[in-house]
Order: C-alpha cells, then structure tokens, then sequence
C-alpha cells in the first residue's frame, strides 16, 4: 500500500505544469482542509477618516530605571534614547505625521488618510512596538557609553482612534499636560530628598494634597528655583514633525562644445525635526499646517 502511495505522487509531479516548486506548494497549503482556521481571526481594520494613534508604555520602567542608575528627576540620556528610537519608527512609516514623548512614552500618530498595513490595529501596533524596542537596544551605546544593558526592556502598546482634528488636539494636549503635571511633581520629590535631606517616604509625606502653587513655592522659597526656568524638554516633552529643508549640491557638467561648469542643484527633502515647545496652544498648529488633514 505504501509502495503504490508513493508511486501515486511521484507519477502526480510528473504531470505537473512547470511552475515553481514554491508557488504549487503555497497553493495546496492554501487549500488545505486546515485553511479553516483562518475564519478564527478576527477583523480589526480601523475605521477610516480616522487618525489612528499607537501610544507605547514602558513596560515596568520604573525598575528598569532603577537598575541602570537613571539620573532624578530626569536622566537626558534615556529621554534622547526614546526620541531617537521614535525617530527609527517614523522613518520607517512615514505616514506618521506628528510623534509625542515624555519620560517612558510615545504616541504615533497616523495619517486619517493611511492604508498602512490596511489600516489593520494589530499590524499596526506590532510593528511600532517591535521597531521601537530594537532600536531602543540599538541605540543604547550611542547614548549610555560602557554602562552595560542589563536585560531587554519591554513597552506595551495601544491602538486608539480619534475622528476629528479637535479629538487628536485634545489627546495631545492630555499627554503634554500630564507631562507637566508629573515633572513638576517629580522634580519637587527629588529636590526634598535630594538638597532637602528627607527620605523618600517623608517627601511623600509632605507633598501629600499639594497644588500645583504649593509645589511652585516650596521650589522657590526652599531651594531658591523657578520652575518655569527648568528645561522645556522636562516640563513639555518631545514633539517630532516632519519638516521640509533644501539641500544644495555642486555638480559638474559638460554641454556639447561647451567647457565643463559647475551648476548648484537645490533639492527639498523631509527631515524629522524635534521640537521642545508648546503643543497645547493654536501657534503650533499654525505653524505646522500639515499636519492636520480637512475634517470635512
């Protein structure tokens, strides 16, 4: 029985037509009666006229930083680290039309128009994720020199939608002003424990149904510091745009009974730009009209 099986199979592949071995192989498998598994997938196309936004966390950073000796309140080695892992990600998809960060997080905002991996959430998200992460690890010397990278750090991510220019503003706006709100109140942590002399426990303590003036005042009056004269990259995160620049070259040329002559060529290209400012207000949107799309 075995032998004639075999000799069934062999005498099938003499009669086939000469096509490549890879392709008759994919379409029997396609074929299969295992091809029913398929329908097990569910369908998480984005809506469309929508800007898809993929929001990246750290996974369990705060450990992450405590092992790799992170600089309080804010260490500006792992801030350039992100952006410029951020920056790998727009490079690669290039529909992403504004990218925001603060300390161990990302949002990427696609296009409303993009057909990027037919707009399915999972394609969508997982390339971010994994593009991310390596070129976190990556780039990790180029930031933090000899200090060896202990372990693999992970982000977790999210697929959010949001239909109209004002809802994406609004999300901006969010994560900027939680950006705000937790630098303020890290950087007043850190300044009582670290000129202060309290433990870390007893600055809890102290900061315990604090406003945001209360926080202002012990800066000021304390330690003798303006809270608004601290880095915007701490108080406003990191906002990254496409940005049009020229770039001229010199090439030599020579006509048909012509002498050779030199000729300046000017070419527009789109370079990622990243910006300290404001993003809550109207003038940088003003000034980046192109990011937004027409909601009608």
């Amino acid at each position: 029985m075995l032998k004639q099986t075999i000799q069934r199979s062999l005498g099938c592949l003499r009669n086939c037509k000469p096509h490549s071995a890879h392709f008759s192989s994919s379409s029997i498998m396609a074929k299969s009666k295992f091809e029913y598994v398929r329908n097990f997938e569910t369908d998480d196309t984005c809506l469309r006229n929508c800007y898809i936004v993929v929001r990246l966390d750290g996974r369990n950073f705060h450990k992450f930083a405590e092992q790799h000796n992170f600089t309080k309140p804010n260490d500006n080695r792992a801030l350039s680290l992100m952006t410029r892992s951020a920056q790998s990600v727009m490079e690669e998809l290039d529909d992403i039309v504004i990218a925001y960060g603060q300390s161990d997080e990302y949002s990427f905002v696609f296009k409303r128009s993009t057909n990027w991996f037919k707009r399915r959430a999972s394609k969508l998200m997982t390339h971010v994720a994994s593009q991310f992460s390596s070129s976190y690890v990556f780039y990790w010397r180029e930031y933090f020199g000899e200090q060896k990278l202990l372990y693999p750090p992970g982000f977790d991510g999210r697929v959010v939608l949001y239909p109209s220019n004002h809802n994406l503003r609004d999300y901006l706006s969010w994560r900027q002003a939680d950006c705000h709100i937790n630098n303020l109140y890290n950087t007043v942590f850190w300044t009582l424990v670290q000129r202060g002399g309290l433990s870390t426990s007893q600055a809890e303590d102290r900061l315990k149904g604090t406003l945001a003036a209360d926080k202002n005042e012990i800066l000021f009056s304390e330690f003798n510091i303006n809270y608004n004269n601290e880095s915007p990259l701490h108080r406003k995160g990191t906002t990254l745009v496409w940005e049009k620049t020229d770039e001229s070259t010199t090439k030599k040329i020579k006509l048909p009974q012509e002498e050779e002559k030199e000729i300046t060529v000017t070419r527009t290209r789109k370079k990622i730009a990243a910006l300290t400012c404001d993003i809550i207000g109207d003038e940088f949107w003003e000034e980046h009209p192109d990011i937004l799309e027409n909601d009608s």
